[in-house]
């Protein structure tokens, strides 16, 4: 009954599609009837529905135009075999949605085009207009210009981050296995689907402390991937790619693949932004003070609390609020540089003015511009 009320009330999809799904079966590069298949799926649920699709592939594709059997490993090669391949796997979804009558945009994003707020909400408004043209966005890690810095590392975490910035209702990943199992059903022929995810927090806790829980290799990108997506109020569904129909099967209501609830508390979008986007310029230590007031009484952090600071930041700049064990606890907005930081730590919001010689604010991080990334037992 949950999973029928969730898609009965669902107005807008992130679809991400693996290399592992469009490879089809025994193929390396990508398989063209998988991609056609897949956009009658789509096309099967678009009444009423928004659809947005995070794809994968291009590498795949251009190692095959390249005839490339192994691998590349350098950031280079990979580029450039990203660049070969990503306008053939454009070329393919425009291939086989046209005929449907339905229009597809490419949007290539890098980590910095979400960290950054501006550019974030820049993103945002553009796949909004795109999708008020009814057109479905295709949108792909920018690999050619990407390097570890800038890379989200997976497409799993890129369409978890893509559910925030679109505000969609629902993820589905499509994958090669049919969902989340207590055992790797590869190796384990007793291994049970898991149907049902209630709380992603303890079940990604206890999967850490657990060795039978399948969340090693691409199951585990997906379950940051449905973390993420369930602290912004969405549910996630896990599914396997290749069974015929699945999204239809999916919208139809029938108990397909692994369902990870939401929170129950949801996180603003400027606050999941904050948690999951940004990359922190720096660290603030905290005393144990400072550390109960931001995790159990909700306030503000301020430069009384503060007992050192790591890394060179500007004010506007996200850091990481760590205690005094080293454990991240909380990101935030900080309203000073770590210059400024490292003259006024530990003293009251009384001294500011007199060691600075002005006070732009009496809070370092206020806490609007602050989220909780870890409750601390």
């Amino acid at each position: 009954m949950i999973r029928k009320d969730i898609i009965k009330k669902t107005r807008r999809i992130v679809i991400k599609i693996g290399s592992a799904v469009l490879a089809g079966e025994g193929h390396d590069g990508v398989d063209e009837s998988v991609f056609s298949h897949l956009a009658k799926d789509v096309s099967s649920i678009t009444d009423k529905r928004e659809i947005v699709i995070v794809s994968s592939g291009a590498i795949a594709i251009g190692m095959k135009r390249l005839g490339l059997k192994e691998k590349v490993k350098s950031i280079p090669e990979k580029q450039a075999v990203a660049a070969i391949g990503q306008g053939s796997l454009m070329a393919l979804y425009e291939k086989v949605f046209s005929p449907l009558k339905i229009r597809v945009a490419q949007v290539l994003l890098t980590h910095d085009d979400l960290s950054d707020r501006h550019r974030f909400l820049n993103a945002k408004n553009t796949l909004q207009t795109l999708l008020e043209y009814n057109a479905i966005p295709i949108i792909n890690e920018n690999d050619t210009v990407a390097v570890d810095e800038i890379k989200f590392g997976d497409n799993d975490n890129l369409s978890a981050l893509v559910t925030n910035l679109v505000e969609a209702d629902l993820l589905v990943i499509l994958t090669d296995i049919n969902g989340l199992y207590n055992k790797d059903p590869k190796i384990n022929k007793d291994a049970e689907l898991i149907p049902v995810v209630d709380d992603i927090d303890k079940f990604v806790s206890a999967a850490g402390r657990t060795s039978g829980i399948y969340g090693t290799g691409g199951m585990q990108t997906k379950l940051e991937a449905a973390k993420k997506a369930a602290h912004f109020g969405v549910p996630t569904i896990v599914a396997n790619g290749r069974e015929r129909n699945v999204l239809k099967k999916i919208f139809s209501g029938e108990d397909i693949g692994t369902l990870f609830l939401p929170m129950e508390e949801r996180l603003t979008s400027r606050k999941h932004w904050l948690a999951f986007s940004t990359r922190p310029a720096g660290s603030l230590i905290l005393d144990d003070g400072a550390k109960n007031a931001l995790l159990k009484k909700g306030k503000s952090l301020l430069s009384s609390g503060i007992t050192g600071i790591e890394g060179n930041f500007d004010s506007g700049d996200a850091v990481s609020c760590v205690s005094p064990n080293g454990k991240e606890i909380a990101r935030g907005i900080v309203n000073y540089s770590s210059e400024e930081i490292k003259r006024i730590k530990g003293l009251k919001t009384t001294e500011i003015e007199k060691v600075l010689g002005y006070k732009y604010f009496d809070e370092v991080i206020h806490r609007d511009n602050l989220v909780i990334q870890e409750r601390e037992p």
